[in-house]
């Protein structure tokens, strides 16, 4: 589920927003709001349905020093979002409710790429549970937050030996999930009618995941062995500030810059009992060397509002990499990406929806002097040098209800 944002984030939460390429934080005037900026919850009245799902075609490839390709085999991903906000007649206060995914991932390559023992195979499942409040302070001023208890599930596959020779396939995996509970907060100024300031924060969320590793060797190994274990990741905080610039009522003109702190992925250890007593196979707690950087997405959008209800949108995304060449994971296989976005959307007294199309770009990414980040793949010799590329097209779709 690689998406429109850095390391493992899914910025795309409402197809209005994605058609002005996520640059809502300071516009924020539709229940997705809950996710963008709380406090624009308040330019609501009575109770709003809102849901949607983000359809992506993505093709992550992987080109060698010695001219071959490889491509993963995950390439298709629906991600489903759902908002409800209600805004007592007056009364300065709104509640919400969203229920979304903010990261997500799945990566699985060939066996045969000369990364094998780095990584083969993984994936990243995130839900989040998103109750909030918003008051008006002022006419023109709004403020807004609310507690995320986010689910996570996550797996990992590698190899134990360079080379995939079956029935031995000499892996190491794992799997686990637990809960975690975070908040977000935001504010939203309207000083004059052409104007409007936004930002939001979400915080970190730390997660410890409980499952189990398996994994076989040959030769002069062992059969498949399954441990109890488990592993904790501090999902990183996320800050977004923005201006949206109105000149006349028909035209809304916004730019947000989106500063995520992945800095959170530094060196983390999954920990397996009992040892397992061979001396050159994964035994008691195995380091995992990350170490990924924080990075910023730079958001533009533009909308045109016609008289009948409908309008117009386009944005572009330039999102920076955040995985380091030291350390780099094909399972991330993260690169700087811009993306281009269009849509068109009509708002109804009772009814509305919007449909955006999203494509990216990616110039090559060439990773040298990786290392490994775990034992296997530094035993084996292997490491994730080569060139990097991307493509995705995405479609999102969400419709709402007003009563």
């Amino acid at each position: 589920m690689k998406a429109s944002a850095n390391g493992f984030g899914l910025a795309d939460q409402d197809a209005f927003a994605t058609a002005r390429g996520e640059a809502f934080v300071a516009t924020a005037d539709n229940p997705s709001a809950i996710y963008y900026n709380p406090a624009g919850l308040t330019q609501l009245e009575g109770c709003d349905l809102r849901g949607g799902i983000y359809g992506i075609y993505y093709d992550p490839s992987y080109h060698t020093n010695h001219g071959h390709t490889y491509h993963s085999s995950d390439n298709l991903a629906a991600i489903p979002q759902f908002f409800f906000a209600y805004t007592p007649t007056n009364l300065p206060v709104s509640f919400g409710l969203g229920v979304y995914s903010p990261y997500g991932g799945s990566m699985s390559w060939p066996q045969d790429t000369g990364f094998r023992t780095v990584a083969i195979s993984g994936s990243l499942q995130y839900i989040t549970i998103n109750p909030v409040l918003a008051i008006k302070l002022l006419p023109s001023l709004s403020v807004g937050g609310g507690v995320m208890v986010n689910y996570a599930k996550m797996d990992m596959n590698q190899g134990l030996r360079p080379f995939y020779q079956p029935p031995n396939t000499n892996y190491f995996y794992f799997n686990g999930d637990g809960w975690s509970v975070g908040y977000n907060a935001g504010i939203l100024w309207h000083p004059i009618d052409q104007v409007s300031f936004g930002a939001s924060i979400r915080s970190s969320a730390s997660v410890n995941l409980e499952g189990q590793t398996e994994f076989e060797q040959y030769p002069g190994g062992f059969a498949k062995t399954n441990r109890p274990a488990h592993v904790g990741f501090t999902f990183p905080q996320t800050i977004v500030g923005g201006l949206s610039y109105r000149p006349t009522p028909e035209w809304n003109l916004e730019f947000d810059a989106n500063y995520t702190d992945w800095s959170s992925f530094g060196k983390v250890t999954i920990h397996q009992q009992p040892p397992v007593p061979y001396p050159m196979n994964p035994s008691g707690n195995i380091p995992v060397k990350l170490y990924w950087q924080s990075s910023m997405m730079y958001e533009f959008g533009a909308t045109r509002y016609f008289d009948n209800g409908w309008h117009a949108s386009a944005g572009y995304v330039y999102n920076e990499n955040s995985v380091p060449n030291a350390y780099y994971s094909p399972l991330a296989a993260d690169l700087d990406r811009s993306f281009f976005s269009i849509g068109t959307g009509y708002k109804g007294k009772t009814f509305n929806f919007d449909i955006a199309y999203q494509v990216s770009y990616a110039p090559t990414h060439t990773v040298t002097g990786s290392t490994p980040s775990s034992t296997p793949g530094q035993y084996a010799g292997q490491n994730a040098n080569g060139n990097y590329g991307f493509t995705s097209q995405a479609v999102m779709v969400s419709a709402g209800w007003h009563f």
